[in-house]
């Protein structure tokens, strides 16, 4: 029996997008303990320019945040013909419909709720960026 993750998220290239850099080192590391290389952006604009350098599998967003919240950022994601396929996974400390709602218009392929679990993040990345 052994401890080690599953290895199936090895190479995984995974943007985590959060003006918490609580969220953001959380995510990074559980992520990177599984396999997923991470990059990470304190908000929008920031990872619009990183998303053109590193060209991750996923994408998890913050809803809240300065400048360029995850709704727009997830629209001029989605909107850009290179990398709209790139699935985008909405992060909120709300779980309210019209949040979820809103996530689903802009583009977002799924919704977490902050604080999420280990199982939550590794099973967003297994079932979409491993598709």
């Amino acid at each position: 029996m052994s401890e080690n993750p599953p290895s199936n998220l090895a190479g995984v290239s995974v943007m985590v997008i959060d003006d918490s850099k609580t969220i953001r080192r959380t995510a990074e590391s559980l992520l990177t303990k599984a396999g997923c290389t991470v990059v990470t952006a304190v908000d929008g604009f920031e990872a619009l320019a990183k998303i053109a350098d590193h060209r991750p599998d996923l994408i998890f967003i913050d809803i809240m945040m300065p400048r360029l919240d995850g709704y727009q950022a997830c629209a001029l994601i989605k909107g850009n013909p290179t990398f709209r396929n790139i699935p985008v996974i909405m992060l909120s400390s709300k779980d309210g419909l019209f949040d979820r709602a809103r996530g689903r218009l802009v583009g977002s392929d799924k919704y977490l709720t902050k604080p999420f679990t280990k199982s939550e993040l590794i099973g967003a990345v297994t079932a979409h960026a491993t598709a």
